[in-house]
């Protein structure tokens, strides 16, 4: 193992004389044996090792346990140790994500903090070639592009990965072979995360009906999508600069000719790219977001708009593609008539509305989507229109008698105050219809009187 490891080390550039290496050792027996091969290691490159250990708070005594096996392997192996302790579920349910994806940033934050501390380095994980079977397969679940059928790479920034090609079996024996101890994380051993599931399930059921060597095939997947993905990615970096016409901390440039003439695989990366410059992540960017970007450049003209996450904005200007950061603050007013049986285009949020009249007959009513509203089309005054808020705006909620003000509306339903001039509003010439994916007007209800019914969907 070590020999295999030593090449993977050179090949990939992972460790140089002189580096500050942080290992994170959770006590399991990938952690520690990455921990040991490292010392066999050193021996052949001068650097430095740091041991980190994060205890997520969700294990009790267990992972009291294991912290304490870590420390007590750094004192006796006389290597600095940092140790931290978190509530990764609290975690989870703030920023309201898995707990999986709360304790990979909480680890990452506390390494991070710790590189500060020494003087900057590099993060050795743990990850084998099980792992990334698992990682293929979860994001093949989810669906992805070659870059996501790349899996993880054995270097990313400041995160170095020198046993990714090793499989879990090798590894059980090189601690065997060295009787190195290693603690049992139980959790892992229950199919309550997805990771857990395709570990104990999904990839047990493939090797026995089957592939028995999936683990290997999906390796050898990873490694053939990694050199496509990296010709295009240069290629597309080649391209980018070709047709960048400028560039800021808040705004890139594209010069529009020059990017029609591209395949459209290009034009996507260099998208993608460019929210990856200005967001400095691409968490929670997902392909629809790439292509509605790509249908506005090539088919919406010019002066159009549409919002992405984060207050990322992308816009058409005559012969200009712009990606920019959108300043809340500077946020406009904007009225748009609905046609009716039509679908309505809202540059300004990035959103469509569409719009049908239909007899009572023919509908629904016991339909619950939020975002998906029937109204009494002959109550209707006027034409229609979709805005934001005023100042003053007043309707009457379903189910109310009087009216209330939108703005204590919208404090009584804890909206947050920067959404607020984002969440669309139906009106007709006199009345506000329908807060969009709240509260539709008592005024324009359905009744037993209703003959013809007004349609109206929201999607992004």
């Amino acid at each position: 193992m070590k020999e295999k490891v030593l090449k993977a080390i050179k090949e990939h550039n992972l460790i140089e004389e002189g580096d500050n290496i942080l290992v994170g050792v959770s006590g399991g027996a990938d952690s520690m044996a990455l921990l040991y091969v490292l010392l066999e290691i050193k021996k052949e490159i001068d650097f430095n090792i740091f041991i980190a250990h994060l205890n997520h708070g969700v294990r009790g005594k267990e992972a009291l346990e294991d912290e304490k096996y870590v420390e007590a392997t750094a004192k006796k192996l006389g290597i600095p140790y940092f140790s931290r302790h978190v509530n990764m579920d609290e975690y989870a349910r703030e920023k309201k994500i898995s707990s999986e994806e709360a304790g990979r940033e909480l680890r990452y934050k506390f390494f991070r903090e710790i590189l500060s501390k020494i003087g900057g380095g590099k993060i050795a994980v743990a990850h084998n070639k099980n792992d990334q079977a698992e990682t293929l397969l979860l994001r093949l679940f989810r669906g992805t592009g070659i870059e996501g059928l790349k899996g993880m790479d054995y270097k990313n920034k400041d995160i170095i990965r020198p046993i990714l090609g090793i499989e879990r079996e090798e590894i059980e024996k090189y601690l065997q072979d060295r009787n190195i101890e290693f603690k049992i994380d139980r959790t892992n051993l229950e199919p309550i995360y997805n990771r857990n599931r395709v570990r104990l399930e999904i990839i047990p059921y493939i090797q026995k009906y089957y592939n028995p060597n999936i683990v290997d095939t999906l390796w050898r997947t990873s490694q053939l999508m990694a050199v496509d993905n990296d010709f295009l990615e240069a290629y597309s970096k080649e391209a980018f600069y070709k047709i960048l016409k400028k560039r800021d901390k808040d705004s890139i440039v594209l010069d529009g000719n020059a990017f029609r003439k591209e395949h459209i695989s290009i034009q996507t990366r260099i998208i993608r790219n460019s929210i990856l410059m200005l967001n400095e992540s691409l968490q929670g960017i997902t392909m629809k977001h790439i292509e509605d970007v790509v249908t506005l450049f090539l088919e919406r003209g010019t002066g159009k708009s549409i919002r992405l996450i984060n207050n990322l904005v992308a816009k058409t200007s005559y012969d200009d593609f712009i990606i920019e950061k959108f300043n809340q603050e500077e946020s406009k007013d904007y009225i748009q008539k609905i046609n009716i049986n039509s679908i309505n285009y809202i540059d300004e949020l990035g959103c469509k509305f569409k719009v049908e009249i239909k007899a009572i007959d023919e509908i629904d009513i016991a339909s619950h989507n939020r975002y998906k509203k029937y109204f009494d089309y002959d109550k209707v005054q006027g034409n229609l229109y979709i805005r934001n808020r005023r100042d003053g705006d007043r309707f009457i909620p379903f189910g109310m008698k009087g009216s209330k003000k939108v703005k204590d509306y919208f404090i009584d339903e804890k909206i947050p105050k920067d959404e607020r001039n984002r969440i669309p509003i139906i009106t007709d010439e006199k009345n506000i219809i329908w807060i969009v994916g709240y509260r539709i007007s008592e005024l324009y209800k359905l009744t037993k009187d209703t003959k013809r019914v007004l349609v109206i969907q929201f999607e992004r």
